[in-house]
């Protein structure tokens, strides 16, 4: 029994499998197959076998048109809106009652083949969510009170401890509490190079572990991580309709309750004013119903949107949805954070300046040991420079450290006072005069200067700037290249703006903004140039984000930015930007092209048909061949 049994389940496993692995591809088999049996029909009426033929054109009819006939009936009854789908049925029956059977059952084919071959546009735009999601664990190993347990993911909860062993994906976002290990980061930023992480550095769920066993404490739950955003703002642009696409299907409506309209009229009309035998008019009444409906119009924008935003996605740009996608091609100027954006974020020494005396290595060696003590946020840039260029000696802790608030950090060493800090602090005019003056020339350069004084006077003085990004200047040029007006936007004093903006190759800048002078000045923007864009990633970013037409993030931005942008560049990288701006240029040029292709056809097949000059096989192929081109038009967005 048991044998017989085992038997009986295995073929029907294989079936459900061949079923699931067919089940995307149904729609494109069912097109296919009624083609088929349209050659089998018209291969059956040429041998005078018409009943068999009308019956085989019959499966025809249901087999090719049942998932759009399914759509269009479902669609009315929710919409009670007549749609193409209900024309393209209309058309289908009017074809056979007319005798017509192999030109209505090529009607549903192509018809059936162009809507094949729109789902498979949406299947393809929905590829890399699918990717991403496959990416994302399932189940963790947390331990608790020095016990391992393997939970599911969502009962993961802020402050618990999980093991992460290597070759495994990171289930969660969260901080290294033990070990240390090489992560690859890139589900999540696009960079191919393993990251070194170790104790309180983040990871970030769906990367993965290459090296080490780590522990890692939970920061976020499951479905606010990081990678859960990147899923939630590609799903969420790819449900969001451009303002195109909102207008063709209020049209449409309208459109197809007109077309109706006159089919009506034509069914009666011409033959009492031009003549027309009944068998004519009836049979021009069905080639306007075919030639008439706006097929391709309607399959002119979407699938070139979602094949965009599809090719965003896989490049690490994310859109949250079509209606700015469209509004980036439009772009005449953007404006751009200074922090973060432009810059790394991060003050970097650039200039180490001493006193003759003196060499590099002990200068930055009492710099350090002073500065590894203070809590100023220069201190840690200097102290992680200084361990760089140190070799042979290591910092120590000084005697009698003392951090002068607002002014420096002073210590001694062997009984010799050192100060660090503002010329005020270490004596204005004894600082300027230093080497010359040369301080004064390094600050019109928007550097921060750091002074150092000894027993004997000024030592010596380093510069720090928070150092443009190395793809800066080519991100501005190529906006520039695209007809963009670029604009900074900063906090900080009129020389360093002035030196960034420069270096940046910026068009223009506004120093010191505070949030609401960035708006401001976003606005301003607005009524000069229109459509205005806004790059930025902190959260005093945010209002400018949103007053922008649209809203540009860093994808190492603060969440507050991520949430409020429009676009988010995953990958850091501002070159996308103008990418970005390519491919909506293309997207509307694409559109743009559809639409009035489109168009133009029906107007030719009308125009034809009225003229008697047209006869119902090429008003099939004309209207239903425009339709697949149309969709293959957009799939060229997919491409990179």
């Amino acid at each position: 029994m048991t044998t017989d049994t085992k038997h009986l389940t295995q073929p029907a496993t294989c079936k459900t499998s061949w079923l699931e692995k067919a089940k995307p591809h149904l729609e494109l088999i069912a097109a296919l197959f009624s083609g088929l049996l349209i050659v089998m029909g018209w291969a059956f009426s040429k041998n005078g076998m018409e009943s068999t033929s009308i019956v085989i054109y019959l499966a025809s009819f249901l087999i090719g048109g049942y998932a759009k006939a399914k759509e269009g009936i479902e669609d009315t009854i929710a919409d009670r809106e007549l749609n193409v789908e209900m024309l393209m049925i209309f058309a289908a029956i009017g074809s056979a009652i007319i005798g017509y059977w192999t030109e209505g059952a090529i009607l549903i084919f192509i018809f059936a083949l162009s809507g094949a071959l729109e789902t498979y546009t949406m299947n393809k735009s929905h590829k890399e969510i699918s990717a991403l999601m496959d990416l994302q664990p399932e189940e963790a190993l947390r331990i608790t009170n020095g016990y391992e347990e393997t939970v599911s993911v969502s009962q993961l909860r802020i402050g618990d401890l999980i093991l992460v062993k290597p070759g495994e994906r990171v289930p969660s976002d969260g901080k290294i509490t033990d070990g240390r290990t090489n992560i690859d980061e890139a589900a999540i930023t696009g960079e191919s190079m393993p990251v070194s992480k170790s104790l309180d550095d983040e990871v970030f769920a769906g990367t993965v572990n290459l090296r080490g066993t780590i522990t890692v404490e939970i920061t976020k739950p499951a479905n606010e991580t990081l990678f859960q955003k990147i899923i939630t703002l590609v799903q969420s642009a790819q449900s969001e309709k451009s303002p195109s696409q909102l207008f063709i299907e209020q049209f449409e409506g309208t459109y197809v309750k007109v077309v109706l309209s006159v089919v009506g009229l034509m069914m009666f009309v011409p033959h009492f004013l031009l003549s027309w035998s009944w068998t004519e008019t009836f049979y021009r009444a069905m080639i306007l119903l075919v030639v008439a409906s706006p097929c391709a119009l309607v399959a002119s924008i979407m699938p070139a949107t979602l094949s965009a935003i599809s090719n965003g996605a896989r490049h690490g740009i994310l859109f949250k949805g079509g209606i700015h996608l469209e509004n980036l091609g439009n772009l005449q100027a953007i404006a751009l954070d200074k922090t973060g954006t432009l810059t790394k974020g991060k003050p970097e020494v650039t200039d180490v300046i001493i006193r003759e005396d003196l060499n590099e290595e002990d200068f930055l060696f009492h710099i350090a040991s002073v500065e590894n003590y203070s809590n100023h946020p220069l201190a840690t840039s200097i102290v992680r420079y200084a361990k760089t260029k140190l070799q042979k000696k290591d910092i120590i802790k000084p005697d009698n450290m003392e951090d002068i608030s607002g002014n420096g950090v002073q210590a001694y060493f062997n009984g010799v006072l050192w100060q660090v800090g503002k010329a005020d602090f270490v004596g204005r005019s004894e600082a300027e005069r230093f080497q010359n003056g040369i301080a004064l020339t390094l600050a019109e350069q928007g550097k921060t200067i750091v002074f150092a004084k000894d027993d004997q006077g000024i030592a010596g003085i380093l510069t720090l700037k928070d150092v443009v990004r190395e793809e800066t200047i080519a991100a501005i040029e190529a906006l520039k290249n695209e007809g963009i007006h670029t604009v900074m936007l900063t906090g900080d004093g009129e020389k360093t703006a002035k030196a960034i903006a420069s270096e940046s190759h910026i068009d223009a800048y506004i120093a010191e903004c505070l949030p609401e002078t960035k708006v401001n000045e976003v606005k301003k923007l607005k009524e000069h140039f229109g459509t205005v864009a806004m790059v930025g990633d902190g959260i005093n970013d945010a209002p400018a984000l949103a007053t922008a037409s649209v809203g540009i993030a860093m994808g190492e931005g603060t969440d507050v930015a991520l949430e409020t942008a429009d676009v988010v560049l995953m990958k850091n990288d501002l070159p996308r930007i103008a990418e970005a701006v390519k491919l909506s240029k293309k997207m509307n040029r694409i559109i743009k092209q559809n639409v009035i292709f489109s168009i133009s056809v029906i107007m030719i097949l009308i125009a034809s048909n009225f003229l008697q000059f047209l006869d119902l096989p090429y008003g099939v192929i004309g209207h239903e061949g425009s339709t697949i081109l149309v969709i293959l038009n957009s799939l060229r967005l997919l491409r990179n």
